[in-house]
């Protein structure tokens, strides 16, 4: 078992959490039940499961709930993209989460292929 608070790809997954609450409270209040849910349930998701794999005795299900997080992080990437598509967020904005994303990306990658 690992202790998950300690583990970089939960620290930096939960800045991303808190970064897209911020973000998404200001898009149109018409997205509250659309794209607002959605980037906000995405995002937790990411640090959920690495908390809950790293409760897993075994790395091979440590391994499976990395996958799901990285999914998740990708349905975000998505969504972010529909976002700047929509003009909801700034270019800026958008890059500069495009790469925290990508980046939390290569270090789950990265620690899953350690734990195989």
């Amino acid at each position: 078992m690992h202790n998950f608070k300690k583990l970089e790809i939960w620290i930096k997954s939960m800045g991303i959490v808190t970064e897209i609450y911020q973000i998404t409270n200001t898009f149109p209040s018409h997205e509250r039940f659309g794209l607002i849910s959605q980037m906000q349930r995405s995002a937790v998701s990411i640090p959920s499961n690495i908390a809950e794999g790293s409760a897993k005795t075994s790395n091979k299900d440590f391994a499976r709930f990395l996958e799901i997080s990285i999914g998740s992080s990708y349905e975000l990437e998505t969504q972010l993209i529909v976002s700047f598509n929509l003009k909801y967020i700034e270019t800026a904005v958008y890059e500069d989460l495009s790469f925290k994303i990508s980046e939390i990306q290569k270090m789950i990658n990265g620690f899953k292929n350690k734990l195989d």
